[in-house]
């Protein structure tokens, strides 16, 4: 007993000490932060809801992903977003709780930038016996206007898995291929396609809300002390669309030991992965081999809160999302409170030798909270305590139109967009 207390003590204190600015400044503080703040401009001027109109199923959007549309000479012809909402989140969360019904289903949505519209998917050939909660989600790009595949994760009531759609341009249908299921699918979060039939996925727990009795403590346990049992793990599937039981050909795990791992976005050019590490308020950039799928670590970027999703933008930035105090998302989760802080951030690597700039036209600066990095530029693109808008779990910022957009993964409002 004494060799474990021991052994123990040291580890968790060493882990304590990774995540000690998180637990700082995103638990045992609250940061003080403005009713809103948008880099580009004045929020009330330059940003609304991604819906214009009122649908009690377009709230409490966790992901979304840019589905970008290709004409037949290969010109980009119009970036829309895909974005997952589940308005049962507060009856059904596999991640945070609680686990009361999981019957109402969650939904997907298209927004077109063109068309200024956000359309309901209609899920066709879907099992109707199947639950379906959606968090991360992303669609290979269409070319020529043909159909493409969508992978969505699904926390189900009986296990995670993935679902496989296709996805077409011209209309609002997403036709069910496949339920696509692995045992270490354990807590599957986030997806970065590498081809249509192959992807990268996190999985940010190792022990889940799922498991009997201890369920409700020993994730908390996992989360809190930033322990590094979660991974990243890249996933090849069976082309054949008739393949169902054994259509997960391979399974291997590319990132262990990472502190929840949730989060994961694939750079434009192929050779950098990025995946969020909730617990201990960081971002781990990874040189990805573009043969193998290998991924190498190469270098860490502290955020001034913990980051829940992360993309890139077609530039190389990357844009990440995160909660800056987890007390108030604990009390809206309880109903205490309405509203829970944001906060975004683009994260650049630093060119030609320029020093890190300090993010010193946000109302709070990133340098304030936590020191600069070395080799990259933080940006705060948006933040707020909540009243502009809430929970943001997912930024992301179109070069092509110049819209950033926000999810809210318990906003009403489901997703702004800032013009």
């Amino acid at each position: 007993m004494r060799l474990l207390s021991a052994t123990l003590a040291p580890l968790l204190a060493l882990f304590l000490w990774r995540s000690k600015y998180t637990l700082y400044y995103n638990m045992l503080t609250k940061m003080d932060l403005p009713d809103g703040y948008y880099f580009k401009g004045d929020v009330s001027s330059h940003c609304r809801p991604v819906n214009s109109k009122p649908d009690s199923s377009f709230k409490y959007c966790e992901d979304a992903s840019f589905w970008e549309n290709y004409d037949a000479k290969g010109t980009l012809e119009e970036r829309r977003l895909i974005i997952s909402c589940d308005s049962g989140r507060r009856e059904w969360n596999t991640v945070m709780g609680p686990l009361l019904n999981p019957t109402p289903r969650g939904s997907l949505w298209v927004h077109s930038p063109k068309l200024g519209d956000t359309t309901r998917l209609t899920l066709e050939n879907f099992p109707p016996e199947h639950t379906f909660h959606p968090l991360g989600v992303e669609a290979y790009p269409s070319y020529s206007g043909n159909a493409s595949y969508m992978y969505v994760v699904n926390h189900a009531a009986n296990k995670t898995v993935i679902e496989q759609f296709l996805l077409s341009p011209s209309s609002s249908v997403a036709k069910h291929i496949r339920t696509l299921s692995h045992p270490l699918f354990l807590a599957s979060n986030a997806l970065a396609l590498t081809s249509p039939t192959s992807f990268y996925v996190t999985n940010d727990h190792v022990f889940t809300k799922r498991l009997p009795y201890v369920g409700a403590v020993v994730p908390m346990v996992e989360t809190v002390f930033g322990l590094p049992l979660s991974f990243t793990a890249h996933v090849t599937v069976d082309p054949d669309e008739t393949a169902s039981g054994n259509a997960v050909l391979s399974h291997k795990i590319v990132a262990p030991f990472v502190a929840y791992s949730n989060g994961i976005a694939l750079s434009p050019s192929g050779d950098e992965v990025a995946i969020a590490s909730t617990s201990i308020g960081t971002v781990y950039l990874y040189s990805r081999n573009t043969t193998t799928n290998a991924l190498a670590f190469s270098a860490s970027v502290q955020l001034p809160f913990p980051p829940d999703n992360v993309k890139y933008d077609h530039d190389g930035n990357l844009v990440a999302a995160g909660h800056p105090h987890f007390p108030t998302l604990l009390k809206l989760l309880a109903r205490k409170v309405n509203v829970s802080p944001s906060w975004v951030a683009s994260i650049s690597p630093v060119k030609g030798g320029v020093s890190p700039e300090s993010d010193s036209r946000a109302t709070l600066s990133a340098s304030k909270i936590v020191p600069p990095p070395k080799h990259h530029t933080v940006q705060t693109l948006f933040q707020s305590n909540g009243e502009t808008f809430s929970t943001s779990s997912t930024g992301l910022l179109d070069t092509l139109t110049g819209n950033f957009y926000v999810t809210g993964l318990y906003a009403e409002e489901g997703a702004m967009v800032c013009h």
